[in-house]
C-alpha cells in the first residue's frame, strides 16, 4: 500500500513510501535488522530486550511489514497473533537517517490496520523505559495506546513499559 507523507521540516518535499507485507528474511532487509538489533541493545540491559529476530519473525503467527522509499527498505514492523483476539507489535524500526518523516507514524498505522483486519479486537505490545524509547512511547500515546499490566509470557521489569490499544 502507498502512502503519501507529507513535507516536514523547510525545504523538504513529500515522500512516496511503500508499505508491505514481506518476509523478515529478505535478502535488503539486513541493514534494517542489525541497526535495529545494535538500537536494542545499545542502553537495554540483556534480559530486557525482547525482540525477536529475522528467523523468530519468519513464522505464520507474525505478518512482517517493510517500509521502503524508492525501493529502499528504510523501516519495518510487524505483528504477532498472541489468540485469535489479541495481536502485538514487534520489531518497529525506522533507520535513523529517514526519521523525522513521519514514517515511524505510517509503519504504526499500517501495523493497526492490518491488527483491525484480521479481526484483532486489541494491539498490545512492550517498549522500554529508557530515554531512547521516548519517541516511541509519544508515538503509541497519540495513537491511543495507553499503559496495561504485563501480558502473554512478559512480567513486571523496570525497563519495561506494556501499552494496549483497544481495536473494536
Amino acid at each position: 500500500m502507498a502512502k503519501i507523507l507529507p513535507p516536514r521540516g523547510a525545504g523538504r518535499g513529500r515522500i512516496n513510501v511503500l508499505i508491505g507485507r514481506e518476509s523478515p528474511l529478505g535478502a535488503d532487509l539486513t541493514l534494517l535488522m542489525a541497526r535495529h538489533t545494535a538500537d536494542m541493545h545499545a542502553d537495554t540491559p540483556p534480559e530486557s530486550i525482547h525482540m525477536m529476530d529475522a528467523g523468530q519473525l519468519a513464522v505464520p503467527a507474525v505478518q512482517f511489514f517493510v517500509g521502503r522509499i524508492d525501493g529502499q527498505a528504510v523501516a519495518m514492523g510487524a505483528i504477532k497473533e498472541i489468540d485469535a483476539g489479541h495481536a502485538e507489535v514487534k520489531s518497529m524500526h525506522v533507520l535513523a537517517e529517514h526519521r523525522g518523516k513521519g514514517l515511524s507514524k505510517a509503519m504504526l498505522d499500517h501495523l493497526v490496520d492490518a491488527a483491525r483486519a484480521s479481526g484483532f479486537a486489541r494491539l498490545s505490545l512492550e517498549t522500554g523505559t529508557q530515554a531512547m524509547f521516548t519517541p516511541a512511547r509519544r508515538l503509541y500515546e497519540k495513537a491511543g495506546f495507553t499503559e496495561c499490566p504485563p501480558f502473554e509470557g512478559y512480567s513486571l521489569d523496570p525497563n519495561s513499559l506494556y501499552m494496549t490499544l483497544h481495536l473494536a
